[in-house]
Formats: structure tokens, C-alpha cells, sequence
């Protein structure tokens, strides 16, 4: 079935950061002549290989994760320094921009076959500078190695399988019901999904959300009706900006902070492969986590609740049968908010890597109006930011973002702590 990309997802579409662990690069830098350009390159051909009516965010994650993995691995290869991931051999003699070009190239023909003519064209591009010879053929056999083995690793796990699934909820108060515009809930199966880093969907499970009964229920309740109303809204004209400016897909936006960041930290080629890399991981784990927790606890999203009140038995809560959010409700459960447990894992890697004091200025593909810029001071100002989007845009409750900050806080440093280690005596 056929999905428009930004109606369903941009459909998809508080807690410190004071335990991460900073991580910071190599003084011993491998590839000290080689631009750190390709990688941000690939990963431009990455998301435009998959851009279409059929956009699938959790694929894309996947996709985005294993692209990189696979880059990461065959530089390493290259020069050992990092644990692996999916390859297990070395070649020194290898040409590191021919390696990384075939490694996410492999990954990506074989995940889209349909593309293999724009991407040949891509490959040809990315390598036009490489001297041929050996390093360069050794380069191309590295990378394709590298990207096979990724994807052995993650062949028949399911991911290409039709996202569109029923709600079989009983309409009783609290449980998730069908929201417009979309009739239907999407990808079931992606609780399932096999994890990057993480040990299972459910290692970071959060705990239940407030009672309707509770008083925390109400004042969530109550402040999402008024910041989040489409008409006769509380929300301050820089409120609206910013639920427009992070409404778009998690993994563009993060993917895209990541590449802002690498850009103005000047970011050695390998620092910028394990980066990306790590981000990736942790993005795509983040939505297979979230998905674990949004069906385990089964939450209605704010346009029922608000519409249903009189059910909820909550008397500090009125219902507004004619409410409508500011933008459009994604197709799946309330809790938590899986958009805020990406941006925080992204940021606990970033920050991890890059560092707390470090800032960026970015826009957004959703952004009103286009080309509008926001700056930050640290990624976890932005990750928090990113959060409240949801609740001025109408499409989640307060307590349903603070708990998806807490969850991607935890990936993002259990991410750092458990995949691509500095190697011992390196």
C-alpha cells in the first residue's frame, strides 16, 4: 500500500543528560588527508534513495543504521581501531573512499533494487577522484564485504513487511482509537523488530503513564487542550514555530543535526564513521523501543482523550467533542512519545561524542517559513525542545514526551557504552 510520506510520519512523528559518559576522538587520527565529505555525501544518497510516496520512517531508520554500520566497518577494516560490527576482515591496503562508497552502496542496491541505475550513477560519482589501481579495487572489495555483511546480519528480519494494521481496541476510556487522518495503525510488527544495540525491544520498557483519575493526568490533559488546539490556541507565535519546525521525521531531522555537527567540528573521516554510525543505531533502536512501550501500554492519543473526556471519570477534565490538534495525529499509540526518544538518544550520542557545551544552528524540512533557522546551545536543549514540539502541535501529552526523553537518554548511552568501543591497546 502507497503512504504519503509527510502526511503519515511528519505524523510521526524532562529529563538531564548529567550521567553521560563523554567520549572524545582519537588524538592518533587514521585518514588524516581524507575529507570527512563522502560519509556526509552517502548519507544524503541514503535519504534520497528512499524519499517517495511510500516513505517508511522505521525502514528508514533501519536503512540509515545499517548504511553506516557498514561504512564504519569497512573503514575500520581498513585501520583497526573501533570494535566491529558485521565485517571480519582487514585490509590495510585498501583505498578508505572507495571502501566506504561500496560498503553503503552495497547496502543500499540490495535494499532497493528498484534504484540500482540512480545509485550506479552515485557510485561512480562518489569514486570519480579515487587513483585506480589496487588500494582503489581493494577499496571496492573491502566495502562490498562490508555491506554484505551488514545485511546477512539483518537478512528476513521483516522490515519490508506492509506497515498498514487494524485497531482492535474495545472503545473504553484510555485505549488507543483510530485518529484522522489516517484509519489505521501503523507497523504492529516493528515491536518485534531485531535491535542494533539494544538487547531486545523491552530492555528500556518504560513505566505506566499517570491514572485518568490523577491530577498529573489533568494538568497534561489541560495543557495539550490549550497549547495544542488547532483554533483558539494559548500556544506564543515561537511555540507554533517550533511544533512546525520538528514536525518532520525524527531521522532526517537528527541525521541532519549530526551532519551540521560533523561539519563544524571538523570531524576526522573515521570519528565522522562512528558517529553517524553510533546516532543511527541509536535512532533505530529508539523507534523499535518506542514502539515496545507504545503498545505495551495501549494510551489514547490527545484527540480522543480531549473529544472522550466524559468517559474518563476525571472530574478536573472537560471534553471537547469538536477538538482538533494544531497538526496531524500519527497513526499509533500516545506513550510514550517515540519523536522525543529519538532526539534524546541522538543527542545523548552526540553529546557523548562531540561533547555538552557543543551547539548548532539548523532548519527543517517542515519548517514555516522554509529555510527558517533555530540555534542551539547544546544538543540536549534542542532534544528537549524537540520534545515540547509535540504537546503545541497537539499530538501528545506532556508526560508522554519527559518519559520518551528519559527512554532515549538510556539508549543513547547504553548505545555509547556497548557498540563500536575503542579497541584494547589502540
Amino acid at each position: 500500500m502507497i503512504i504519503p510520506s509527510l502526511l503519515l510520519f511528519a505524523l510521526f512523528i524532562a529529563a538531564g543528560f548529567s550521567n553521560i559518559t563523554l567520549h572524545e576522538p582519537d588524538r592518533k587520527v587514521p585518514f588524516s588527508q581524507v575529507s570527512n565529505a563522502s560519509i556526509i555525501q552517502w548519507n544524503a544518497i541514503a535519504m534520497e534513495t528512499m524519499q517517495g510516496p511510500a516513505y517508511n520512517p522505521l525502514l528508514a531508520s533501519r536503512v540509515m543504521a545499517m548504511v553506516h554500520l557498514a561504512m564504519h566497518d569497512a573503514l575500520n577494516g581498513i585501520s583497526p581501531v573501533y570494535e566491529t560490527y558485521a565485517l571480519h576482515r582487514e585490509d590495510k591496503k585498501a583505498d578508505p573512499v572507495a571502501a566506504l562508497s561500496a560498503a553503503a552502496h552495497t547496502v543500499l542496491i540490495a535494499s532497493f533494487p528498484d534504484k540500482k541505475d540512480q545509485l550506479a550513477v552515485a557510485l561512480q560519482e562518489a569514486v570519480k577522484n579515487v587513483k585506480p589501481g589496487n588500494a582503489k579495487e581493494r577499496g571496492l572489495a573491502l566495502g562490498i564485504d562490508a555491506g554484505s555483511a551488514i545485511l546477512a546480519l539483518r537478512q528476513d528480519d521483516g522490515a519490508f513487511s506492509d506497515p498498514v494494521g487494524k485497531v482492535t481496541n474495545a472503545e473504553l476510556p484510555g485505549l488507543y482509537q483510530v485518529t484522522p487522518p489516517l484509519p489505521f495503525l501503523y507497523a504492529p510488527f516493528w515491536t518485534k523488530m531485531k535491535t542494533f544495540a539494544l538487547t531486545s525491544p523491552d530492555q528500556f520498557r518504560i513505566p505506566a503513564m499517570p491514572s485518568l483519575t490523577s491530577a498529573a493526568y489533568a494538568k497534561a490533559f489541560d495543557e495539550v487542550k490549550s497549547k495544542g488546539a488547532k483554533e483558539n490556541s494559548t500556544r506564543t507565535f515561537e511555540e507554533t514555530a517550533i511544533a512546525k519546525f520538528w514536525y518532520e521525521f525524527s531521522e532526517i531531522g537528527w541525521n541532519r543535526v549530526t551532519v551540521v555537527a560533523a561539519h563544524d567540528a571538523n570531524l576526522d573521516l573515521l570519528t565522522t564513521a562512528r558517529l553517524f554510525a553510533l546516532v543511527n543505531m541509536a535512532l533505530a533502536d529508539s523507534y523499535t523501543a518506542g514502539w515496545d512501550s507504545k503498545f505495551h501500554h495501549n494510551f489514547w492519543r490527545p484527540y480522543t482523550a480531549i473529544r472522550k473526556a466524559s468517559t474518563d471519570s476525571n472530574s478536573q477534565t472537560l471534553e471537547d467533542a469538536a477538538w482538533e490538534p494544531l497538526l496531524g495525529t500519527p497513526p499509533v499509540h500516545d506513550y510514550p512519545s517515540t519523536h522525543s526518544v529519538l532526539g534524546s538518544a541522538a543527542a545523548t550520542v552526540l553529546t557523548g561524542i562531540l561533547g555538552s557545551e557543543t551547539g548548532f544552528t539548523m532548519t527543517s524540512t517542515s519548517a514555516e517559513p522554509a529555510n527558517y533557522t533555530r540555534t542551539f546551545k547544546t544538543f540536549h536543549q534542542a532534544a528537549l525542545e524537540n520534545g515540547d514540539s509535540r504537546v503545541f502541535a497537539g499530538i501528545h501529552f506532556r508526560f508522554s514526551c519527559e518519559a520518551g526523553v528519559k527512554q532515549g537518554q538510556k539508549i543513547g548511552e547504553w548505545t555509547l557504552g556497548n557498540a563500536l568501543r575503542k579497541r584494547a591497546g589502540v
